[in-house]
């Protein structure tokens, strides 16, 4: 039986491991897309694919003022907040804020990584920034969590 020398056989995994990782390329094969693998082959998958632009840019959180779908997919924005008072327009509609996410959300999406965006709202007693929206008063909320003995 014939004997594989040592540098051989490190030369021999080496190219072993470009063919594969090049196969992944020719595929289109991802492993953080696939729901079929454990989480930590996918997030290692995704970290390795990541240049460090697009992980700062994941773990930025602008104001929704500052936000539209070309800033989410040039920058790679991972999360964009509505603080007190940050609407869409004057009296935004339910429809208005539906439009306004969806537009954000499409720029994240359409990143090389296709890595969708956090979507957060200053709201405790109900989405007080949507027009005519229901609206939980913090007293009532409060004494629904107490129970009175008389």
């Amino acid at each position: 039986m014939a004997r594989i020398s040592t540098p051989f056989l490190g030369f021999l995994i080496l190219v072993l491991c470009c063919y594969a990782s090049n196969m992944a390329k020719v595929t289109g094969y991802t492993a953080y897309t696939d729901p079929n693998q454990p989480i930590r082959v996918r997030i290692r998958d995704l970290m390795m694919r990541m240049t460090l632009q697009e992980k700062i840019g994941q773990m930025v959180q602008i104001e929704r003022a500052n936000a539209s779908a070309e800033i989410m997919n040039k920058l790679f924005i991972g999360s964009v907040l509505s603080g007190v008072g940050s609407v869409p327009a004057p009296k935004a509609t339910a429809q208005q804020w539906i439009d306004a996410v969806n537009d954000f959300q499409k720029g994240a999406i359409s990143t090389r990584l296709g890595i969708p965006m956090i979507y957060g709202i200053d709201a405790v007693h109900g989405h007080n920034n949507v027009y005519n929206a229901t609206i939980f008063p913090h007293n009532v909320g409060l004494g629904v969590t107490r129970q009175v003995h008389d």
